[in-house]
Protein backbone atom coordinates (compact mmCIF):
# COMPACT_ATOMS: atom_id res chain seq x y z
CA UNK A 1 0.00 0.00 0.00
CA UNK A 2 3.05 2.28 0.28
CA UNK A 3 3.37 2.46 -3.52
CA UNK A 4 -0.35 3.17 -3.80
CA UNK A 5 -0.04 6.01 -1.30
CA UNK A 6 2.90 7.55 -3.15
CA UNK A 7 1.10 7.43 -6.48
CA UNK A 8 -2.36 8.69 -5.52
CA UNK A 9 -2.06 10.67 -2.26
CA UNK A 10 -1.42 14.40 -2.70
CA UNK A 11 0.62 16.61 -0.34
CA UNK A 12 -2.47 18.55 0.75
CA UNK A 13 -4.03 15.40 2.23
CA UNK A 14 -6.41 14.69 -0.63
CA UNK A 15 -6.33 11.57 -2.77
CA UNK A 16 -6.83 10.87 -6.46
CA UNK A 17 -7.82 7.26 -5.90
CA UNK A 18 -10.93 6.19 -7.85
CA UNK A 19 -14.17 6.47 -5.94
CA UNK A 20 -15.87 3.56 -4.18
CA UNK A 21 -19.61 3.07 -3.74
CA UNK A 22 -20.56 1.15 -0.59
CA UNK A 23 -23.72 -0.98 -0.72
CA UNK A 24 -25.40 -2.24 2.45
CA UNK A 25 -28.35 -4.56 1.80
CA UNK A 26 -31.17 -5.91 3.91
CA UNK A 27 -33.78 -8.44 2.81
CA UNK A 28 -36.28 -7.46 5.51
CA UNK A 29 -38.40 -4.41 4.60
CA UNK A 30 -39.97 -4.38 8.07
CA UNK A 31 -36.62 -3.35 9.55
CA UNK A 32 -35.85 -0.69 6.94
CA UNK A 33 -35.63 2.64 8.73
CA UNK A 34 -37.38 5.04 6.36
CA UNK A 35 -40.99 5.20 5.13
CA UNK A 36 -41.96 1.87 6.64
CA UNK A 37 -45.68 2.05 5.98
CA UNK A 38 -48.28 -0.68 5.91
CA UNK A 39 -48.16 -0.72 2.10
CA UNK A 40 -44.36 -0.98 2.29
CA UNK A 41 -44.59 -4.02 4.54
CA UNK A 42 -46.98 -5.74 2.15
CA UNK A 43 -44.42 -5.48 -0.62
CA UNK A 44 -46.34 -3.09 -2.88
CA UNK A 45 -44.76 0.35 -3.15
CA UNK A 46 -42.87 2.58 -5.56
CA UNK A 47 -39.12 2.96 -5.46
CA UNK A 48 -37.85 5.12 -2.61
CA UNK A 49 -34.76 7.34 -2.73
CA UNK A 50 -33.88 9.47 0.31
CA UNK A 51 -30.72 11.60 0.45
CA UNK A 52 -29.74 11.35 4.12
CA UNK A 53 -26.39 13.16 3.73
CA UNK A 54 -25.57 15.28 0.69
CA UNK A 55 -22.14 15.70 -0.89
CA UNK A 56 -19.65 17.36 1.42
CA UNK A 57 -18.75 20.90 0.48
CA UNK A 58 -15.24 21.67 -0.63
CA UNK A 59 -12.49 22.07 1.94
CA UNK A 60 -11.72 20.01 5.00
CA UNK A 61 -13.14 19.53 8.45
CA UNK A 62 -10.18 18.18 10.37
CA UNK A 63 -10.55 16.28 13.59
CA UNK A 64 -9.03 16.87 17.01
CA UNK A 65 -5.53 16.25 18.23
CA UNK A 66 -4.65 13.01 19.97
CA UNK A 67 -5.23 12.69 23.68
CA UNK A 68 -5.00 9.95 26.26
CA UNK A 69 -8.50 8.79 25.35
CA UNK A 70 -8.65 8.98 21.55
CA UNK A 71 -6.65 8.79 18.33
CA UNK A 72 -5.08 11.61 16.39
CA UNK A 73 -7.48 12.96 13.75
CA UNK A 74 -5.68 16.26 13.24
CA UNK A 75 -4.94 15.44 9.58
CA UNK A 76 -8.15 13.55 8.88
CA UNK A 77 -11.32 14.90 7.29
CA UNK A 78 -13.94 13.61 9.72
CA UNK A 79 -17.00 14.47 7.62
CA UNK A 80 -19.19 11.59 6.58
CA UNK A 81 -19.48 10.80 2.86
CA UNK A 82 -22.71 11.04 0.95
CA UNK A 83 -25.39 8.71 2.32
CA UNK A 84 -28.46 7.73 0.30
CA UNK A 85 -31.23 5.37 1.36
CA UNK A 86 -32.66 3.31 -1.51
CA UNK A 87 -35.58 0.89 -1.43
CA UNK A 88 -36.37 -0.72 -4.75
CA UNK A 89 -39.96 -0.70 -5.86
CA UNK A 90 -42.07 -3.77 -5.19
CA UNK A 91 -45.17 -4.93 -6.99
CA UNK A 92 -46.93 -8.31 -6.69
CA UNK A 93 -46.92 -8.47 -10.50
CA UNK A 94 -43.11 -8.50 -10.59
CA UNK A 95 -40.52 -10.61 -8.80
CA UNK A 96 -38.31 -8.33 -6.69
CA UNK A 97 -35.55 -11.00 -6.85
CA UNK A 98 -34.58 -10.72 -3.20
CA UNK A 99 -31.01 -9.67 -2.39
CA UNK A 100 -29.82 -9.76 -6.01
CA UNK A 101 -32.63 -7.40 -6.99
CA UNK A 102 -31.69 -5.00 -4.21
CA UNK A 103 -28.03 -4.99 -5.24
CA UNK A 104 -28.89 -4.38 -8.89
CA UNK A 105 -31.14 -1.48 -7.90
CA UNK A 106 -28.29 0.02 -5.88
CA UNK A 107 -25.93 -0.57 -8.80
CA UNK A 108 -28.13 1.46 -11.16
CA UNK A 109 -28.90 4.24 -8.68
CA UNK A 110 -25.25 4.68 -7.70
CA UNK A 111 -24.31 5.03 -11.37
CA UNK A 112 -26.45 8.16 -11.55
CA UNK A 113 -25.00 9.54 -8.31
CA UNK A 114 -21.27 8.90 -8.59
CA UNK A 115 -20.59 6.21 -11.21
CA UNK A 116 -17.60 5.11 -9.11
CA UNK A 117 -15.33 2.57 -10.76
CA UNK A 118 -15.42 0.28 -7.73
CA UNK A 119 -18.23 -1.03 -5.54
CA UNK A 120 -18.08 -2.85 -2.23
CA UNK A 121 -21.11 -4.52 -0.68
CA UNK A 122 -21.92 -5.66 2.83
CA UNK A 123 -24.79 -7.47 4.46
CA UNK A 124 -26.62 -5.34 6.99
CA UNK A 125 -25.08 -7.29 9.90
CA UNK A 126 -21.46 -6.60 8.85
CA UNK A 127 -19.22 -3.64 9.61
CA UNK A 128 -15.76 -2.37 8.66
CA UNK A 129 -13.21 -3.54 11.20
CA UNK A 130 -10.06 -2.32 9.44
CA UNK A 131 -10.05 1.10 7.80
CA UNK A 132 -7.19 0.04 5.49
CA UNK A 133 -9.23 -2.75 3.89
CA UNK A 134 -10.51 -0.60 1.02
CA UNK A 135 -7.00 0.52 0.12
CA UNK A 136 -5.80 -3.08 0.33
CA UNK A 137 -8.40 -4.07 -2.25
CA UNK A 138 -7.32 -1.11 -4.40
CA UNK A 139 -3.79 -2.55 -4.48
CA UNK A 140 -5.13 -5.54 -6.43
CA UNK A 141 -7.45 -3.51 -8.65
CA UNK A 142 -4.80 -0.95 -9.65
CA UNK A 143 -1.88 -3.37 -9.91
CA UNK A 144 0.06 -2.72 -13.12
CA UNK A 145 0.47 -6.43 -13.89
CA UNK A 146 -3.01 -7.99 -13.64
CA UNK A 147 -5.06 -5.20 -12.08
CA UNK A 148 -7.07 -4.44 -15.22
CA UNK A 149 -8.18 -8.09 -15.39
CA UNK A 150 -9.23 -8.30 -11.72
CA UNK A 151 -13.02 -8.13 -11.45
CA UNK A 152 -13.39 -8.37 -7.68
CA UNK A 153 -11.47 -8.73 -4.44
CA UNK A 154 -13.10 -10.97 -1.85
CA UNK A 155 -12.35 -10.70 1.88
CA UNK A 156 -12.91 -13.55 4.36
CA UNK A 157 -15.98 -13.48 6.54
CA UNK A 158 -15.29 -13.03 10.24
CA UNK A 159 -17.77 -13.09 13.12
CA UNK A 160 -17.57 -11.60 16.59
CA UNK A 161 -20.60 -13.22 18.23
CA UNK A 162 -19.45 -16.85 18.00
CA UNK A 163 -19.01 -18.82 21.21
CA UNK A 164 -15.36 -19.41 22.23
CA UNK A 165 -15.51 -23.12 21.37
CA UNK A 166 -17.16 -22.42 17.97
CA UNK A 167 -19.42 -25.41 18.55
CA UNK A 168 -21.08 -25.32 15.12
CA UNK A 169 -18.07 -24.31 13.04
CA UNK A 170 -19.28 -20.79 12.24
CA UNK A 171 -15.77 -19.47 11.69
CA UNK A 172 -15.30 -22.13 8.99
CA UNK A 173 -11.60 -21.28 8.69
CA UNK A 174 -10.82 -24.36 6.63
CA UNK A 175 -12.96 -22.85 3.87
CA UNK A 176 -12.19 -19.15 4.35
CA UNK A 177 -8.48 -19.42 5.16
CA UNK A 178 -7.66 -22.54 3.17
CA UNK A 179 -9.87 -23.22 0.17
CA UNK A 180 -10.58 -19.63 -0.85
CA UNK A 181 -7.00 -18.44 -0.37
CA UNK A 182 -5.69 -21.37 -2.42
CA UNK A 183 -7.87 -20.31 -5.36
CA UNK A 184 -5.63 -17.25 -5.78
CA UNK A 185 -3.34 -19.67 -7.59
CA UNK A 186 -6.03 -20.32 -10.21
CA UNK A 187 -8.54 -17.78 -11.50
CA UNK A 188 -9.42 -16.59 -8.03
CA UNK A 189 -12.00 -17.17 -5.29
CA UNK A 190 -15.73 -17.16 -5.83
CA UNK A 191 -17.91 -14.27 -4.70
CA UNK A 192 -19.21 -14.96 -1.18
CA UNK A 193 -22.05 -12.44 -0.95
CA UNK A 194 -20.53 -9.84 1.38
CA UNK A 195 -17.24 -8.08 2.01
CA UNK A 196 -16.36 -7.96 -1.69
CA UNK A 197 -15.09 -5.08 -3.84
CA UNK A 198 -16.18 -5.19 -7.50
CA UNK A 199 -15.11 -3.40 -10.63
CA UNK A 200 -18.32 -1.79 -11.87
CA UNK A 201 -17.94 -2.75 -15.53
CA UNK A 202 -17.40 -6.41 -14.58
CA UNK A 203 -20.84 -6.40 -12.97
CA UNK A 204 -22.22 -4.84 -16.14
CA UNK A 205 -21.16 -7.96 -18.03
CA UNK A 206 -18.32 -6.24 -19.90
CA UNK A 207 -15.40 -8.47 -20.91
CA UNK A 208 -11.89 -7.95 -19.49
CA UNK A 209 -9.44 -5.88 -21.59
CA UNK A 210 -7.82 -8.84 -23.35
CA UNK A 211 -11.22 -10.06 -24.61
CA UNK A 212 -13.00 -6.72 -25.03
CA UNK A 213 -14.16 -5.47 -28.43
CA UNK A 214 -13.74 -1.84 -29.39
CA UNK A 215 -17.40 -1.23 -30.17
CA UNK A 216 -19.53 -2.30 -27.20
CA UNK A 217 -23.26 -1.92 -27.70
CA UNK A 218 -24.96 -0.17 -24.78
CA UNK A 219 -28.70 -0.37 -25.48
CA UNK A 220 -32.02 -0.55 -23.67
CA UNK A 221 -32.49 -4.26 -24.43
CA UNK A 222 -29.56 -5.05 -22.20
CA UNK A 223 -29.45 -2.26 -19.60
CA UNK A 224 -32.94 -0.77 -19.54
CA UNK A 225 -34.50 2.36 -21.00
CA UNK A 226 -33.00 5.04 -18.74
CA UNK A 227 -30.97 7.38 -20.99
CA UNK A 228 -28.90 8.87 -18.11
CA UNK A 229 -28.03 5.36 -16.93
CA UNK A 230 -27.04 4.26 -20.45
CA UNK A 231 -24.75 7.29 -20.63
CA UNK A 232 -23.19 6.32 -17.29
CA UNK A 233 -22.50 2.79 -18.60
CA UNK A 234 -20.63 4.19 -21.61
CA UNK A 235 -18.60 6.45 -19.33
CA UNK A 236 -17.82 3.56 -16.98
CA UNK A 237 -16.53 1.45 -19.87
CA UNK A 238 -14.26 4.31 -20.94
CA UNK A 239 -13.30 4.93 -17.28
CA UNK A 240 -14.70 8.45 -17.47
CA UNK A 241 -15.89 9.92 -14.20
CA UNK A 242 -16.56 13.51 -13.33
CA UNK A 243 -14.60 14.74 -10.33
CA UNK A 244 -17.51 17.03 -9.46
CA UNK A 245 -20.57 15.06 -8.26
CA UNK A 246 -23.89 16.03 -9.85
CA UNK A 247 -26.18 18.29 -7.83
CA UNK A 248 -29.01 16.50 -6.05
CA UNK A 249 -32.02 17.80 -7.93
CA UNK A 250 -35.62 16.63 -8.17
CA UNK A 251 -34.91 15.45 -11.71
CA UNK A 252 -32.00 13.27 -10.55
CA UNK A 253 -34.00 11.80 -7.66
CA UNK A 254 -36.91 11.07 -10.01
CA UNK A 255 -34.57 9.28 -12.44
CA UNK A 256 -33.09 7.25 -9.58
CA UNK A 257 -36.58 6.25 -8.47
CA UNK A 258 -37.27 5.18 -12.03
CA UNK A 259 -34.22 2.89 -12.27
CA UNK A 260 -35.13 1.20 -8.96
CA UNK A 261 -38.77 0.66 -9.93
CA UNK A 262 -40.26 -2.82 -9.85
CA UNK A 263 -40.61 -3.09 -13.63
CA UNK A 264 -37.25 -1.69 -14.72
CA UNK A 265 -35.63 -5.15 -14.98
CA UNK A 266 -38.40 -6.52 -17.17
CA UNK A 267 -37.27 -7.75 -20.61
CA UNK A 268 -33.65 -6.66 -20.06
CA UNK A 269 -30.35 -8.40 -19.38
CA UNK A 270 -30.45 -7.63 -15.66
CA UNK A 271 -30.18 -10.78 -13.57
CA UNK A 272 -28.93 -12.80 -16.55
CA UNK A 273 -25.82 -11.37 -18.18
CA UNK A 274 -25.87 -8.01 -16.38
CA UNK A 275 -25.56 -7.40 -12.65
CA UNK A 276 -26.18 -9.94 -9.93
CA UNK A 277 -27.82 -13.17 -11.11
CA UNK A 278 -31.51 -13.85 -10.39
CA UNK A 279 -33.64 -16.96 -9.81
CA UNK A 280 -31.24 -18.92 -7.61
CA UNK A 281 -30.72 -19.16 -3.86
CA UNK A 282 -26.95 -18.68 -4.10
CA UNK A 283 -26.83 -15.60 -6.30
CA UNK A 284 -23.33 -14.83 -5.05
CA UNK A 285 -21.64 -18.02 -6.31
CA UNK A 286 -23.40 -17.85 -9.69
CA UNK A 287 -22.56 -14.16 -10.12
CA UNK A 288 -18.89 -14.92 -9.50
CA UNK A 289 -19.09 -17.86 -11.89
CA UNK A 290 -20.59 -15.66 -14.62
CA UNK A 291 -17.80 -13.09 -14.17
CA UNK A 292 -15.08 -15.76 -14.23
CA UNK A 293 -16.73 -17.24 -17.32
CA UNK A 294 -16.07 -14.00 -19.18
CA UNK A 295 -12.35 -14.31 -18.53
CA UNK A 296 -12.01 -12.05 -15.48
CA UNK A 297 -9.98 -13.14 -12.48
CA UNK A 298 -10.47 -12.37 -8.79
CA UNK A 299 -8.28 -12.12 -5.71
CA UNK A 300 -8.64 -13.14 -2.07
CA UNK A 301 -7.34 -10.64 0.47
CA UNK A 302 -6.62 -11.54 4.10
CA UNK A 303 -5.36 -8.97 6.59
CA UNK A 304 -3.73 -9.33 10.00
CA UNK A 305 -6.50 -7.22 11.49
CA UNK A 306 -9.74 -8.61 10.08
CA UNK A 307 -11.13 -6.36 7.35
CA UNK A 308 -14.82 -6.85 8.13
CA UNK A 309 -16.80 -8.52 10.90
CA UNK A 310 -20.39 -9.64 11.16
CA UNK A 311 -22.89 -11.76 13.04
CA UNK A 312 -23.27 -15.52 12.58
CA UNK A 313 -26.24 -17.75 13.51
CA UNK A 314 -24.99 -19.54 16.64
CA UNK A 315 -28.25 -21.43 17.07
CA UNK A 316 -28.02 -24.92 15.52
CA UNK A 317 -31.39 -24.78 13.76
CA UNK A 318 -30.68 -21.41 12.15
CA UNK A 319 -27.18 -22.54 11.22
CA UNK A 320 -28.61 -25.61 9.46
CA UNK A 321 -31.25 -23.50 7.68
CA UNK A 322 -28.37 -21.40 6.36
CA UNK A 323 -26.57 -24.54 5.17
CA UNK A 324 -29.74 -25.83 3.47
CA UNK A 325 -30.04 -22.61 1.48
CA UNK A 326 -26.37 -22.62 0.47
CA UNK A 327 -26.22 -26.29 -0.49
CA UNK A 328 -29.63 -26.19 -2.16
CA UNK A 329 -28.54 -23.22 -4.23
CA UNK A 330 -25.37 -25.09 -5.18
CA UNK A 331 -27.43 -27.99 -6.50
CA UNK A 332 -29.68 -25.55 -8.36
CA UNK A 333 -26.56 -24.20 -10.04
CA UNK A 334 -25.52 -27.71 -11.11
CA UNK A 335 -28.92 -28.35 -12.73
CA UNK A 336 -28.98 -25.03 -14.57
CA UNK A 337 -27.27 -23.43 -17.55
CA UNK A 338 -24.59 -22.28 -15.11
CA UNK A 339 -23.40 -25.85 -14.63
CA UNK A 340 -19.57 -25.72 -14.34
CA UNK A 341 -19.31 -28.57 -16.86
CA UNK A 342 -20.94 -26.62 -19.68
CA UNK A 343 -21.03 -22.94 -18.66
CA UNK A 344 -18.34 -20.31 -18.51
CA UNK A 345 -16.58 -20.45 -21.85
CA UNK A 346 -13.36 -18.80 -20.56
CA UNK A 347 -13.04 -20.50 -17.19
CA UNK A 348 -9.73 -22.30 -16.65
CA UNK A 349 -9.88 -26.09 -16.31
CA UNK A 350 -8.88 -26.32 -12.64
CA UNK A 351 -11.13 -23.37 -11.78
CA UNK A 352 -13.97 -25.30 -13.40
CA UNK A 353 -13.18 -28.28 -11.17
CA UNK A 354 -13.33 -26.05 -8.08
CA UNK A 355 -16.77 -24.75 -9.10
CA UNK A 356 -17.91 -28.31 -9.78
CA UNK A 357 -16.89 -29.25 -6.26
CA UNK A 358 -18.91 -26.30 -4.92
CA UNK A 359 -22.06 -27.55 -6.67
CA UNK A 360 -22.10 -31.33 -6.11
CA UNK A 361 -20.82 -31.67 -2.54
CA UNK A 362 -24.32 -32.06 -0.97
CA UNK A 363 -24.82 -35.34 -2.87
CA UNK A 364 -21.98 -36.98 -0.92
CA UNK A 365 -24.14 -36.69 2.20
CA UNK A 366 -26.30 -39.62 1.05
CA UNK A 367 -23.31 -41.95 1.27
CA UNK A 368 -22.18 -40.45 4.59
CA UNK A 369 -25.67 -40.94 6.01
CA UNK A 370 -25.52 -44.64 5.11
CA UNK A 371 -22.00 -44.74 6.53
CA UNK A 372 -23.21 -43.28 9.83
CA UNK A 373 -26.09 -45.78 10.01
CA UNK A 374 -23.94 -48.85 9.32
CA UNK A 375 -23.46 -49.54 13.08
CA UNK A 376 -27.12 -50.64 13.09
CA UNK A 377 -25.70 -54.04 12.08
CA UNK A 378 -24.90 -54.53 15.76
CA UNK A 379 -28.64 -54.62 16.44
CA UNK A 380 -29.13 -57.65 14.18
CA UNK A 381 -29.38 -60.79 16.35
CA UNK A 382 -27.21 -62.97 14.11
CA UNK A 383 -23.81 -62.31 12.61
CA UNK A 384 -23.73 -60.46 9.29
CA UNK A 385 -21.40 -62.00 6.74
CA UNK A 386 -19.82 -59.47 4.39
CA UNK A 387 -17.33 -60.24 1.66
CA UNK A 388 -13.96 -59.11 2.95
CA UNK A 389 -11.90 -56.93 0.59
CA UNK A 390 -8.77 -58.27 -1.03
CA UNK A 391 -5.47 -57.50 0.68
CA UNK A 392 -4.20 -55.44 -2.26
CA UNK A 393 -7.39 -53.34 -2.15
CA UNK A 394 -6.92 -52.68 1.57
CA UNK A 395 -3.31 -51.61 1.00
CA UNK A 396 -4.31 -49.18 -1.76
CA UNK A 397 -7.16 -47.84 0.39
CA UNK A 398 -4.86 -47.24 3.36
CA UNK A 399 -2.31 -45.47 1.15
CA UNK A 400 -5.01 -43.19 -0.29
CA UNK A 401 -6.40 -42.37 3.17
CA UNK A 402 -2.87 -41.63 4.42
CA UNK A 403 -2.19 -39.34 1.46
CA UNK A 404 -5.46 -37.46 2.02
CA UNK A 405 -4.59 -36.83 5.66
CA UNK A 406 -1.02 -35.78 4.87
CA UNK A 407 -2.27 -33.34 2.22
CA UNK A 408 -4.88 -32.05 4.67
CA UNK A 409 -2.20 -31.57 7.32
CA UNK A 410 0.00 -29.64 4.88
CA UNK A 411 -2.95 -27.47 3.80
CA UNK A 412 -3.95 -26.43 7.31
CA UNK A 413 -0.31 -25.71 8.19
CA UNK A 414 0.01 -23.57 5.06
CA UNK A 415 -3.24 -21.72 5.75
CA UNK A 416 -2.52 -21.25 9.45
CA UNK A 417 -5.67 -23.11 10.48
CA UNK A 418 -5.63 -24.47 14.02
CA UNK A 419 -6.37 -28.10 14.83
CA UNK A 420 -9.47 -27.00 16.76
CA UNK A 421 -10.83 -25.23 13.67
CA UNK A 422 -10.08 -28.32 11.59
CA UNK A 423 -11.79 -30.58 14.12
CA UNK A 424 -14.88 -28.36 14.34
CA UNK A 425 -15.06 -28.46 10.55
CA UNK A 426 -15.03 -32.27 10.61
CA UNK A 427 -17.71 -32.42 13.31
CA UNK A 428 -20.08 -30.00 11.63
CA UNK A 429 -19.60 -31.69 8.27
CA UNK A 430 -20.93 -34.91 9.84
CA UNK A 431 -23.86 -33.02 11.40
CA UNK A 432 -24.66 -31.29 8.12
CA UNK A 433 -24.29 -34.52 6.14
CA UNK A 434 -26.98 -36.18 8.24
CA UNK A 435 -29.39 -33.22 8.28
CA UNK A 436 -29.00 -30.12 6.08
CA UNK A 437 -27.36 -31.68 3.01
CA UNK A 438 -29.92 -34.51 2.61
CA UNK A 439 -32.67 -31.90 3.07
CA UNK A 440 -31.12 -29.84 0.26
CA UNK A 441 -30.95 -32.92 -1.98
CA UNK A 442 -34.62 -33.62 -1.23
CA UNK A 443 -35.48 -30.00 -2.06
CA UNK A 444 -33.66 -30.37 -5.37
CA UNK A 445 -35.48 -33.60 -6.24
CA UNK A 446 -38.82 -31.91 -5.52
CA UNK A 447 -37.70 -28.94 -7.60
CA UNK A 448 -36.83 -31.15 -10.58
CA UNK A 449 -40.10 -33.08 -10.35
CA UNK A 450 -42.49 -30.21 -9.63
CA UNK A 451 -40.53 -27.20 -10.98
CA UNK A 452 -40.91 -25.44 -7.63
CA UNK A 453 -37.84 -23.55 -6.47
CA UNK A 454 -36.24 -23.66 -3.05
CA UNK A 455 -37.99 -21.37 -0.60
CA UNK A 456 -35.74 -18.45 0.31
CA UNK A 457 -35.51 -18.09 4.08
CA UNK A 458 -33.63 -15.19 5.60
CA UNK A 459 -31.32 -16.54 8.28
CA UNK A 460 -32.18 -15.22 11.73
CA UNK A 461 -29.08 -14.08 13.60
CA UNK A 462 -30.74 -12.47 16.60
CA UNK A 463 -29.77 -13.85 19.96
CA UNK A 464 -32.29 -15.02 22.51
CA UNK A 465 -33.75 -12.48 24.90
CA UNK A 466 -31.32 -13.22 27.72
CA UNK A 467 -29.35 -10.10 28.61
CA UNK A 468 -27.26 -11.99 31.15
CA UNK A 469 -25.85 -14.52 28.69
CA UNK A 470 -24.22 -13.38 25.45
CA UNK A 471 -24.51 -16.89 24.00
CA UNK A 472 -28.02 -17.71 25.25
CA UNK A 473 -29.16 -18.54 21.71
CA UNK A 474 -26.53 -21.29 21.57
CA UNK A 475 -28.56 -23.36 24.04
CA UNK A 476 -31.98 -22.75 22.48
CA UNK A 477 -33.00 -25.96 20.68
CA UNK A 478 -35.65 -25.49 17.97
CA UNK A 479 -36.84 -28.78 16.50
CA UNK A 480 -37.39 -29.02 12.76
CA UNK A 481 -37.87 -32.12 10.55
CA UNK A 482 -34.33 -32.00 9.14
CA UNK A 483 -32.97 -32.85 12.60
CA UNK A 484 -34.68 -36.26 12.55
CA UNK A 485 -32.01 -38.14 10.51
CA UNK A 486 -29.20 -36.92 12.78
CA UNK A 487 -31.22 -37.86 15.85
CA UNK A 488 -31.82 -41.34 14.39
CA UNK A 489 -28.09 -41.72 13.70
CA UNK A 490 -27.25 -40.65 17.25
CA UNK A 491 -29.79 -43.00 18.85
CA UNK A 492 -28.77 -45.88 16.55
CA UNK A 493 -25.13 -45.50 17.53
CA UNK A 494 -25.95 -45.30 21.24
CA UNK A 495 -27.99 -48.48 20.88
CA UNK A 496 -25.30 -50.15 18.77
CA UNK A 497 -22.59 -49.46 21.35
CA UNK A 498 -24.80 -50.78 24.14
CA UNK A 499 -25.68 -53.93 22.17
CA UNK A 500 -22.00 -54.42 21.30
CA UNK A 501 -21.14 -54.33 25.00
CA UNK A 502 -23.96 -56.79 25.68
CA UNK A 503 -22.80 -59.19 22.96
CA UNK A 504 -19.28 -59.01 24.34
CA UNK A 505 -20.57 -60.14 27.74
CA UNK A 506 -22.80 -62.87 26.30
CA UNK A 507 -20.43 -64.30 23.67
CA UNK A 508 -17.04 -63.59 25.24
CA UNK A 509 -16.31 -67.26 25.79
CA UNK A 510 -17.61 -68.37 22.39
CA UNK A 511 -15.91 -65.80 20.15
CA UNK A 512 -12.61 -66.47 18.50
CA UNK A 513 -9.73 -63.99 18.62
CA UNK A 514 -10.56 -62.86 15.07
CA UNK A 515 -14.19 -62.21 16.04
CA UNK A 516 -13.09 -60.24 19.10
CA UNK A 517 -10.74 -58.17 16.94
CA UNK A 518 -13.48 -57.41 14.41
CA UNK A 519 -15.87 -56.51 17.24
CA UNK A 520 -13.33 -54.13 18.77
CA UNK A 521 -12.78 -52.40 15.41
CA UNK A 522 -16.53 -52.11 14.89
CA UNK A 523 -16.97 -50.64 18.36
CA UNK A 524 -14.22 -48.12 17.61
CA UNK A 525 -16.16 -47.09 14.49
CA UNK A 526 -19.28 -46.50 16.63
CA UNK A 527 -17.36 -44.38 19.09
CA UNK A 528 -15.84 -42.32 16.25
CA UNK A 529 -19.29 -41.39 14.94
CA UNK A 530 -20.42 -40.48 18.45
CA UNK A 531 -17.42 -38.17 18.85
CA UNK A 532 -18.23 -36.45 15.55
CA UNK A 533 -21.84 -35.94 16.66
CA UNK A 534 -20.83 -34.60 20.07
CA UNK A 535 -21.90 -30.98 19.28
CA UNK A 536 -25.30 -32.25 18.14
CA UNK A 537 -25.72 -34.19 21.38
CA UNK A 538 -24.98 -30.99 23.29
CA UNK A 539 -27.60 -29.17 21.21
CA UNK A 540 -30.24 -31.75 22.17
CA UNK A 541 -29.48 -31.12 25.83
CA UNK A 542 -30.47 -27.47 25.47
CA UNK A 543 -29.48 -25.36 28.48
CA UNK A 544 -28.12 -28.44 30.24
CA UNK A 545 -25.28 -28.24 27.71
CA UNK A 546 -23.80 -25.37 29.71
CA UNK A 547 -22.27 -28.19 31.77
CA UNK A 548 -20.87 -30.62 29.14
CA UNK A 549 -19.75 -33.00 31.89
CA UNK A 550 -23.41 -34.04 32.21
CA UNK A 551 -23.28 -35.49 28.70
CA UNK A 552 -20.10 -37.39 29.54
CA UNK A 553 -22.04 -39.01 32.38
CA UNK A 554 -25.30 -39.59 30.50
CA UNK A 555 -23.72 -41.40 27.54
CA UNK A 556 -22.01 -44.16 29.59
CA UNK A 557 -25.24 -44.55 31.57
CA UNK A 558 -27.20 -44.95 28.31
CA UNK A 559 -24.67 -47.50 27.02
CA UNK A 560 -24.92 -49.45 30.27
CA UNK A 561 -28.73 -49.46 30.27
CA UNK A 562 -28.88 -50.75 26.68
CA UNK A 563 -26.23 -53.36 27.52
CA UNK A 564 -28.14 -54.62 30.56
CA UNK A 565 -31.41 -54.71 28.62
CA UNK A 566 -29.76 -56.75 25.86
CA UNK A 567 -28.25 -59.21 28.36
CA UNK A 568 -31.56 -59.54 30.21
CA UNK A 569 -33.51 -60.13 27.00
CA UNK A 570 -30.93 -62.68 25.87
CA UNK A 571 -31.20 -64.57 29.19
CA UNK A 572 -35.01 -64.51 29.04
CA UNK A 573 -35.08 -65.79 25.47
CA UNK A 574 -32.52 -68.47 26.30
CA UNK A 575 -34.56 -69.59 29.33
CA UNK A 576 -37.77 -69.59 27.28
CA UNK A 577 -36.22 -71.66 24.48
CA UNK A 578 -34.68 -74.08 26.99
CA UNK A 579 -38.00 -74.44 28.78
Amino acid sequence: MVALRRQYDLPDGTSTLPGIDVFVTTADPIDEPIDTTEIHRKGHHAGIVKVVLDHSVRGHNLGSQASTHNLNFANTDVRLPMLVYISRGKNPSYDHNKKAGALNAQLRASALLSNAQFIINFDCDHYINNSQALRAAMCFMLDQRQGDSTAFVQFPQRFDNVDPSDRYGNHNRVFFDGTMLALNGLQGPSYLGTGCMFRRIALYGIDPPEWRHDNIVVDDKRFGSSIPFLDSVSKAINQERSTIPPPISETLVAEMERVVSASHDKATGWGKGVGYIYDIATEDIVTGFRIHGQGWRSMYCTMERDAFCGIAPINLTERLHQIVRWSGGSLEMFFSLNNPLIGGRRIQSLQRVSYLNMTVYPVTSLFILLYALSPVMWLIPDEVYIQRPFTKYVVFLLVIILMIHVIGWLEIKWAGVTWLDYWRNEQFFMIGSTSAYPAAVLHMVVNLLTKKGIHFRVTSKQTAADTNDKFADLYDMRWVPMLIPTTVVLIANVGAIGVAMGKTIVYMGAWTIAQKTHAALGLLFNVWIMVLLYPFALAIMGRWAKRPVILLVLLPVAFTIVCLVYVAVHILLLSYLTF
